[in-house]
């Protein structure tokens, strides 16, 4: 495990593109349909402690794009095989193959809707293809 090959600054980057794509996604995009899915209100978000919410999100987001970028640049021979191209297809896997599944089987289980489980795990899929790319294409 060679952690200098892993850029930090693409990490950053990558963490934040998780909340641009959230703004976009969980705002004009599904906000209305996200609300109703989860029965909230925009005045109960509003409520909520948004600096503990978005300060554990950004952490959250963080180890997961230091992950990421672990499985694409743990090792010189990974190093080498990424770019973006990779990097993207490797992203849209673990959003979909993995953490879209993940989030559903939880979500029958809990009784929520497939509009639930489509908004969500379409996030996920998004962002860890964005997340994906930029990790791929900045070495």
């Amino acid at each position: 495990m060679d952690l200098t090959l892993i850029n930090l600054w693409a990490v950053l980057i990558a963490t934040l593109s998780c909340f641009v794509i959230g703004w976009l996604w969980y705002g004009p995009l599904f906000g209305k349909a996200w609300m109703s899915t989860v029965h909230l209100t925009e005045d109960e978000i509003q409520q909520s402690n948004m600096a503990k919410t978005f300060g554990l999100a950004f952490l959250f987001q963080l180890i997961m794009a230091f992950n990421l970028a672990m499985f694409f640049h743990g090792s010189p021979e990974s190093h080498e095989m990424i770019n973006a191209g990779s990097g993207a297809f490797y992203g849209f896997l673990t959003g979909f193959g993995w953490i879209f599944f993940a989030l559903a089987v939880s979500s029958l289980f809990e009784q929520k809707s497939w509009k639930y489980i489509l908004i969500n795990g379409g996030y996920w899929t998004v962002t860890f293809t964005v997340m994906g790319t930029i990790l791929g294409a900045w070495k």
